[in-house]
């Protein structure tokens, strides 16, 4: 093999598995982002739940306030807050 096609080969093969991990990376971010506001929304909402025995009020923990704390993280929760407070 002549030693510009080496070269060139393996540049090609460099330049492909850098653009597999680059279409690759961007799922894996959303998923860790999703994951880690339902993490701090759930705990948050079991935190707020917590607290707001002492003051009468509490936020039910059903399925739909889970989504909007999970999808949404700490302005979910605080959203919710708000509702129960103006409700």
């Amino acid at each position: 093999m002549d030693t510009l096609t080496l070269i060139l080969t393996a540049a090609v093969a460099i330049l492909g598995v850098y653009l597999i991990f680059k279409i690759l990376s961007a799922p894996v971010r959303l998923i860790l982002k999703l994951l880690l506001n339902a993490v701090s929304g759930f705990f948050l909402l079991i935190i707020v739940n917590v607290i707001s025995g002492f003051f009468d009020f509490s936020i039910a923990i059903n399925l739909i306030n889970l989504l909007i704390a999970g999808f949404l993280g700490i302005p979910g929760v605080l959203f919710l807050l708000l509702i129960t407070l103006l409700l």
